[in-house]
């Protein structure tokens, strides 16, 4: 144990960086978690709340409020760790409980899943959370031949609903996104197409649900609601799961019918009852995979139209040629053979992550490490990890804030997956039942790759605008124009 300047003892951590007071505080209760609110939701935005402490600090471990706080969810007061060597400590089942943490410090009615738990809420040492990964796992790998033929009869009719309305004006991406992100992935898992089932409002039905599960998380739901007047209403108290109840009703109805041999085998290989299994096949198709590509794919046209031209004839060469070879079709070996394709998929989840934070409860007492400093943890308290401030590590990334399309081509750049953190686990590990991180992780990187081979396939270019956030969660994009491919 060392002495510091003042004759005091230094401890240190097993692997010999200095043990520091965590900086920060809590500040005055209940008006400090509301002013930190404001400026999370509409001052100073996620990414500048969180740097801003991390400034002030001079630490990438701190003290501070996490919205939306008091009123309508427990203990708003975490230790935030935003670099991307004290981020893993999330990662770590043994150090790390989730219980009830899927979305931070807020837990929505459980009215809203019929009364039940859904597995993104259960920690790993229930025994429930092994069950139903296991069920997610058979899900996944029972449906794998169905990806790539039901996105690409979902997504060609978006390219064209753009085609046919471009010619009168800009289009928006995320409406026709939300119809046949939907249909995607209900016909993936279920073999069913709910806009044909229910009818073209059955997206809205799962947004309606989504919505009152995430609304505290939510902000500039519409220009003509004034922010104080918002904030009370989203971000104070639950809104009634009443609202939703008809919409859950049509759902369940058409997960019941159309998923009827999966919940059998929910049954009979890994002893689910009806009612669980059913629940939990609503939220993985409509919530965990749905509302994840609702938001992904405008990040990724985000990041596309932002690279512009340049890396448009790129990807346009690369995936032209790969398909070519692969006598004309898109196919799983096809794609990974497309290796600026995944650098670029990657890439958009390292600066824009679908989900932005992930939680837990220490379980005991424990140190974590920053790159340079240790920091004590109590048991118990909670550990919030900000994901776009930890996959831009400098320390880590070179140039970090700037998108770079070639990031993890070749061997030096698959190094740096280990520190892509996205899935709620490093890239470089598997989703397995003793772990939080999400079952569906390959599925994501493999739908990602194929709007990128779709998109390239039919246009040479296109131009669109990112045009603001859609209730602080998405990125609202345009198509300004679309070029159709000179070799048709």
């Amino acid at each position: 144990m060392a002495k510091t300047g003042n004759g005091t003892a230094e401890e240190h951590s097993p692997s010999g960086l200095p043990i520091k007071q965590i900086p920060g505080n809590y500040g005055i209760p209940v008006l400090s978690p509301i002013y930190d609110r404001l400026h999370y939701y509409y001052f100073q935005g996620h990414m500048g709340y969180f740097k801003s402490h991390a400034t002030k600090h001079n630490s990438t471990v701190v003290r501070l409020n996490m919205p939306p706080g008091i009123f309508i969810s427990r203990n708003p007061h975490v230790i935030a760790v935003l670099d991307a060597k004290s981020f893993r400590v999330l990662f770590d089942p043994s150090k790390v409980e989730k219980k009830n943490t899927f979305i931070g410090t807020y837990v929505p009615p459980l009215s809203l899943y019929s009364g039940l738990r859904p597995m993104a809420y259960l920690d790993t040492t229930e025994q429930l959370h092994s069950s139903l990964k296991s069920f997610s796992f058979h899900l996944l790998a029972s449906r794998k031949s169905q990806f790539i033929p039901t996105f690409h009869k979902a997504y060609s009719s978006l390219f064209d609903m753009v085609e046919a309305k471009i010619a009168s004006g800009p289009v928006e991406f995320n409406g026709l996104n939300q119809s046949s992100a939907f249909d995607f992935t209900c016909n993936a898992f279920l073999g069913a197409v709910p806009s044909e089932v229910i009818g073209p409002s059955a997206s809205n039905k799962a947004a309606i649900w989504l919505l009152l599960q995430l609304h505290p998380l939510a902000s500039r739901l519409t220009k003509f609601i004034p922010w104080p007047i918002e904030d009370l209403l989203l971000h104070c108290v639950p809104l009634p799961p009443c609202l939703a109840h008809g919409s859950y009703k049509t759902l369940e109805e058409f997960f019941s019918k159309a998923g009827e041999s999966l919940l059998e085998d929910a049954a009979n290989k890994f002893g689910l009852s009806h009612d669980v299994a059913l629940h939990n096949l609503i939220f993985m198709t409509s919530f965990n995979a749905n509302a994840g590509f609702k938001i992904f794919m405008p990040i990724l046209l985000k990041w596309l139209a932002h690279a512009g031209e340049t890396l448009h004839g790129e990807l346009v060469q690369e995936i032209r040629s790969v398909v070519k070879s692969s006598n004309g079709t898109i196919t799983l070996d096809a794609l990974e053979k497309m290796e600026l394709t995944k650098s670029v998929v990657w890439e958009a989840l390292r600066l824009d992550p679908p989900v932005e934070s992930q939680f837990g409860h220490a379980r005991t007492d424990l140190i974590i490490e920053s790159h340079d400093t240790a920091f004590r943890v109590k048991k118990g308290e909670m550990i919030c990890g900000y994901q776009p401030l930890a996959m831009r590590d400098e320390k880590v990334f070179k140039n970090a804030e700037e998108f770079v399309a070639n990031r993890f081509v070749a061997d030096q750049g698959k190094k740096l997956l280990e520190y892509v953190y996205w899935s709620n686990g490093p890239e470089t590990v598997s989703s397995t039942v003793g772990n939080k991180q999400c079952p569906g992780k390959d599925m994501v990187i493999l739908v990602g790759r194929l709007f990128v081979a779709h998109l390239f396939l039919r246009y040479d270019t296109f131009s669109a605008v990112h045009d603001g956030m859609l209730l602080g969660l998405e990125p609202r994009m345009v198509f300004k124009s679309v070029k159709k491919a000179s070799d048709q």
